[in-house]
């Protein structure tokens, strides 16, 4: 399946009774099979946004396009059963096993119980778990880090062609979270799901991002890779965001980039 295509086209989100936009004229597009990372503080409308491409926030202004549709005429439920969604809080279902639980969106769909039991395995494997440990565990069984990894498999378990992920690793400790971040890039590779990652940590955005978007107050500061964003910084707000000028960290983000790249080789 091609990987999809996502534009945003001056995007404005207004929530009641706010003295301003929480998204104020977003425009960027995000290429088949492309990692994006969107990049700022808290409550600066990167969130937001991502939402706004499974509709669970609704447009002020501008539009979302998905391969070339306005998601805004498309049925709600089948554009999220379309794009995976992974958030902080995993959301699993407690009363369901992991299995139960990643086939979710397949049974939904129709699957045949060969199909999603054979789905179920490859995806706990995809993600690092062994199928014959975790397949009948209760959520309550996992631990931070397994329970995201579920996350994961559960969204891209119907085959999306788009992977929404929000600081979906911001609750688990540095270990788990650098394992994750690595399993992500090696899935994305495999899987050529076009992905949007939010996060405030500079770092990971280095890490895991073929572009960063960096959001302030709503508003789009750059979007560029890694690299240029630190060698060509567009504005002061950027430039200290990410450190730019000094050689130290830029070592820092180079090495620690070729090392989850090296890893997934």
């Amino acid at each position: 399946m091609k990987a999809a295509q996502i534009a945003f086209e001056s995007v404005v989100v207004r929530y009641p009774g706010a003295d301003r936009n929480a998204v104020d004229g977003v425009s960027f597009e995000l290429h088949g099979g492309e990692l994006v990372v969107l990049l700022g503080p808290s409550g600066c409308g990167k969130s937001t946004l991502l939402r706004t491409v499974n509709r669970l926030v609704p447009l002020d202004g501008g539009r979302v396009v998905v391969d070339g549709s306005d998601v805004t005429q498309l049925d709600p439920v089948e554009l999220r059963r379309s794009i995976g969604y992974v958030i902080q809080a995993v959301g699993l279902f407690a009363h369901m096993s992991v299995a139960q639980n990643v086939a979710v969106v397949p049974s939904l769909q129709g699957w045949t119980a060969p199909q999603i039991a054979r789905r179920v395995d490859e995806l706990l494997t995809l993600v690092g778990l062994d199928p014959t440990a975790y397949r009948n565990r209760r959520p309550s069984q996992l631990s931070g880090g397994e329970a995201q990894r579920v996350g994961v498999a559960r969204a891209i378990a119907a085959r999306p062609r788009a992977l929404l992920m929000d600081e979906p690793f911001g609750a688990v400790d540095v270990l788990a979270r650098t394992a994750l971040q690595r399993e992500l890039v090696r899935i994305v590779r495999e899987l050529e799901t076009t992905t949007l990652f939010v996060t405030h940590d500079v770092d990971e955005a280095f890490r895991l991002a073929d572009r960063i978007v960096v959001m302030r107050s709503g508003r789009v500061e750059q979007v560029a890779t890694p690299l240029d964003l630190f060698d060509q910084a567009a504005t002061p707000y950027v430039r200290d965001l990410v450190h730019a000028g000094d050689d130290v960290y830029r070592r820092y983000f180079v090495h620690a980039r070729e090392l989850l790249r090296t890893a997934n080789a």
